[in-house]
């Protein structure tokens, strides 16, 4: 598990590194500077969230009774929901795509919540 989410946060790095390059150079002057920001914010916490599985893939194999796994997973749905619907609003100027987003940022924030509430029931030090 831990190797299945250090390359989930590799390619969701790399992913965002794509994106952000796209936005800087094919999306400058063809969005709005609001929607063109709007896809930053969406690129900014994708990739925070490819450090966060990184994390959690060190998490697993550090402390293996504590399933980190499940924030790992939590913070993959947020990046979807979070990172993908900003994308998507910013792309097509479809409001009804930022309804999405706070459930995504839930799902963050219940992510970092869990990891660290896993890990300080955690038997091992």
């Amino acid at each position: 598990m831990d190797r299945f989410f250090f390359v989930l946060g590799s390619l969701s790095a790399l992913i965002a590194v794509a994106a952000g390059a796209f936005g800087a150079h094919a999306l400058r002057g063809k969005l709005t500077p609001d929607a063109l920001n709007t896809f930053e914010v969406g690129v900014r916490y994708q990739f925070y969230h490819a450090l966060a599985l990184l994390a959690v893939a060190w998490a697993i194999s550090h402390w293996p009774d504590a399933n980190a796994g499940i924030a790992g997973w939590l913070f993959l749905a947020g990046t979807l929901l979070f990172s993908g619907s900003l994308f998507a609003l910013s792309l097509t100027g479809i409001q009804r795509f930022g309804v999405v987003t706070p459930i995504g940022g839930l799902l963050f924030i219940a992510g970092w919540l869990y990891l660290a509430w896993t890990i300080l029931r955690s038997g091992r030090s």
